[in-house]
């Protein structure tokens, strides 16, 4: 079959690499000059900055489209493990060094508090059973109802009606240790005061399989990633924006899609990476939309946002890891803020990246390559991001120099800096959101806007806003699963399915 992939972040790659691996002819359509969606990569001043992601997890969902393919990963890009995973800093001064080595993770607990030890084990090997579960789910598609029913006695089984701060706070006492174990969904766009429990397995996700990273930066592996594509007689056409999906109006069914300029690319499957919903309101007249329409569209809780700036820097700062999660003087309180009254708060929780401890390519020789990141509220506040940019930035700068980077402002000699308007206008993200659909348990699975269209046979979804959601783990079994759907054009020659690793 003719095949065209709407966007090449990291669901549209993997859809497209698997579906050409199957024998379609697939034409991989991305709007900027850069292939990577979200993991874009901004290069200025010597300095390379990841746009997006830059915490890989779940190393054999890579791993699995180069065998696929017949190649090695190793021939295209060099994934090395970090650790530690991250150091989480509280404003008491306190660090909490977190990686995946079971004694190691004790004695912390033990540091912070002894009396967290037995409850630790006890999350522990609930959330084994959690990760057992969900990972059996992540790359199966939920497109009936039934399929739901089928998975509801072990959702209940596994509490996946709380969230995850309350699952870990039945275990944990100490207010630290309990952020440590329940921030984890705030990396996919989630409230860990409102995601399912479900989430709870990207602890274990982490401690069983590591955090992983790529030389050269995220941008090398999607780079990789679509060489890999091209190398199996893909087609990737970059500065190509799609303007809309063309449907047959007696049929219901997509026979292409328009670019932009006009050109038209015939095709008997479409394969949507975009955002979901700018998807369904700007590209698919709401004539073909019973299903998907504006009202119920709009009517989903969508993540929040970000604030993030790179900078380099002309000096290094040795005593910063690779990945710093810097929790400031409120959890739940900021946490409420930008989920539930969609306010910016005078306070703040960041994410520290500091690449070149463990990659010297990324900078000049003596200098430091980084990006500080802010979760904030999305576009249906009432936050100016056209006058608050400024503001904001300075309060984040005068704050790191305050507490972590001493003399920070005189050492910064690049810039660059994103906020949701920038999810917005440049990625065409609905109301500015960095992560689309919000994973709370009444929008995941069967509830979340499905991997195949409702309203039109032959339109498919993979990347954040549908099932399983956010995350590189969840964005490339989306793609899996939009390829496993729509299946072989030939005999296969290889075998797709993949034993997920327990």
């Amino acid at each position: 079959m003719q095949i065209v992939v709407i966007g090449s972040g990291f669901g549209g790659l993997s859809a497209a690499i698997r579906l050409q691996a199957q024998g379609h002819t697939v034409t991989l359509l991305e709007m900027r000059d850069k292939p990577g969606g979200r993991a874009y990569v901004y290069e200025q001043d010597g300095f390379t900055f990841d746009g997006g992601p830059t915490i890989i997890t779940a190393p054999w969902l890579i791993h699995d489209l180069f065998t696929l393919c017949g190649k090695k990963t190793e021939d295209y890009v060099k994934l090395i493990s970090i650790n530690p995973f991250y150091n989480i800093r509280f404003e008491d001064g306190s660090v909490f060094h977190y990686n995946g080595d079971q004694e190691h993770i004790l004695d912390e607990v033990r540091r912070f508090n002894p009396a967290d030890v037995d409850g630790y084990l006890r999350f522990a090997e609930v959330g084994e059973k959690i990760y057992q579960k969900g990972f059996e789910l992540i790359d199966q598609p939920f497109t009936k109802f039934s399929d739901m029913v089928k998975i509801m006695p072990d959702l209940v089984r596994l509490q996946s009606q709380k969230s995850v701060a309350a699952f870990v706070n039945q275990y944990i006492k100490d207010e630290r240790l309990r952020q440590v174990f329940s921030f984890h969904p705030l990396l996919i766009g989630g409230n860990p005061f409102q995601s399912t429990s479900i989430y709870a397995l990207i602890h274990t996700l982490e401690r069983k399989f590591g955090v992983w990273y790529a030389m050269g930066g995220t941008g090398a592996l999607v780079r990789a990633l679509a060489q890999l594509f091209q190398d199996i007689g893909g087609t990737l056409l970059l500065n190509n924006e799609v303007a809309t999906i063309e449907i047959d109006a007696q049929t219901g069914k997509a026979t292409g899609v328009q670019g932009r300029d006009g050109t038209i690319y015939p095709a008997d499957s479409v394969v949507s990476n975009a955002d979901v919903a700018f998807t369904y309101l700007n590209m698919i007249p709401a004539q073909f939309r019973h299903k998907n329409t504006d009202r119920r569209i709009k009517g989903l809780e969508y993540a929040m946002s970000l604030f993030v700036i790179y900078f380099g820097t002309d000096r290094t700062y040795e005593n910063v890891a690779h990945h710093e999660i810097l929790m400031g003087p409120r959890y739940r309180g900021l946490l409420d803020d930008i989920f539930k009254h969609k306010r910016l708060a005078d306070d703040f929780s960041l994410y520290l990246h500091r690449p070149t401890a463990t990659d010297l390519s990324l900078a000049p020789a003596g200098c430091d390559s980084w990006y500080v990141l802010s979760p904030v509220p999305h576009l249906g506040g009432e936050t100016d991001w056209t006058t608050m940019a400024k503001p904001y930035r300075d309060k984040i700068i005068a704050y790191l120099e305050q507490h972590y980077l001493p003399d920070l402002s005189k050492h910064i000699v690049s810039e660059h800096s994103i906020n949701p308007l920038h999810f917005r206008d440049t990625l065409n993200s609905y109301l500015g959101s960095a992560f689309s659909v919000e994973p709370i348990l009444t929008q995941s699975a069967w509830f979340r806007p499905h991997n195949l269209s409702e309203d039109i046979p032959n339109l498919y979804f993979a990347g954040a806003g549908t099932h399983p959601g956010a995350g590189l783990p969840g964005v490339m079994s989306s793609g899996k699963i939009v390829a496993d759907m729509i299946g072989y054009n030939h005999v296969p020659n290889v075998e797709t399915n993949i034993a997920v690793p327990s």
